[in-house]
């Protein structure tokens, strides 16, 4: 009887063993497979895939779109200034956020509540965007490379996570810097920021995503600019400039190497290959702050 009631234990064990593997595998190949698709999709030969959806591996396999997509003037100086807006603007926004969510955690400071409450209006209520244009231009920041970094230097949210996450720390600490005759730049220097690596870790990757990705305020503010120019908002007008041209051919009744060409640019093709393109980026930089990424959001939303 215990030989036959182990064996049964043991073979449930086994089956929930499988079943347990079969479902995470199954879920991780659901999660994945809309960005493998994507990837093969744009390895595939553009006029070999009309008609027919790639599944695990390129049809005909090419890189005709990243050649295509490669050729666009200004690409790399566009990539150069998303680099640098992504670079600076995440350390202006890390470095503005956690100061000043430190001082917010700061009882002493003058009008912190009422300053606070000023803060926190700005996620609910914002000036439009007639009114905004206005500041900027008034701030001579239209068509200037810092238009990309200035006004998102303080974010409210970023400000919240920053305090909630602050106030958890031992105040013992500081009494013990301030006892040695610390203020508060040094406190903020030498004790805040090393401890705060979880929380600057968040921010840091909400304000790089953002950045990276942003292209509306190259198109409003500094579209005039072409030395400024975005990658994304580079590759958002190669995107339309590619659909109407494919669109263009389609409608006409031209024959032989102009079909070809319109082939060549399809625009699923070129707007997945720019998702690539958008995408890799934050996917290398993501990993190295996954670490402390779950443990600052969740420190910083204990309380508000």
């Amino acid at each position: 009887m215990k030989t036959r009631r182990h064996s049964s234990i043991h073979f449930s064990r086994i089956l929930f063993q499988i079943l347990n593997y079969t479902f995470f595998i199954l879920f991780t190949f659901i999660c994945m497979y809309p960005f493998w698709y994507i990837i093969i999709y744009t390895l595939s030969d553009p006029a070999a895939v009309k008609g027919k959806i790639p599944f695990l591996l390129p049809i005909q396999f090419t890189l005709k779109n990243y050649a295509e997509l490669l050729k666009t003037n200004g690409l790399m100086n566009a990539f150069g200034i998303s680099v640098a807006r992504t670079v600076l603007g995440t350390t202006f926004t890390v470095l503005s956020s956690t100061f000043l969510g430190y001082l917010f955690s700061k009882k002493e400071m003058p009008c912190r509540k009422l300053l606070y409450r000023f803060v926190i209006i700005t996620m609910y209520i914002s000036g439009g965007l007639i009114s905004t244009f206005l500041v900027m231009k008034s701030y001579h920041l239209l068509n200037s490379f810092w238009i990309y970094v200035i006004p998102g230097a303080v974010s409210a949210y970023n400000v919240i996570l920053v305090k909630t996450y602050v106030e958890q720390l031992p105040e013992s600490l500081e009494e013990a810097a301030r006892t040695d005759g610390a203020g508060y730049l040094t406190i903020f220097g030498r004790i805040i920021l090393p401890l705060s690596k979880p929380i600057i870790a968040t921010i840091g990757t909400f304000s790089a995503i953002g950045q990276w990705n942003s292209w509306f305020d190259n198109h409003i503010y500094a579209s005039a600019n072409t030395d400024i120019t975005t990658l994304q908002y580079l590759l958002y007008k190669y995107l339309q400039e590619a659909q109407k041209l494919a669109e263009k051919y389609k409608n006409s009744l031209i024959v032989g190497e102009q079909i070809q060409e319109a082939e060549l640019i399809s625009p699923m093709g070129i707007r997945l290959t720019i998702t690539v393109i958008s995408c890799v980026p934050i996917f290398l930089v993501y990993p190295f702050a996954q670490r402390y990424f779950t443990r600052g959001l969740t420190l910083g939303a204990v309380k508000g």
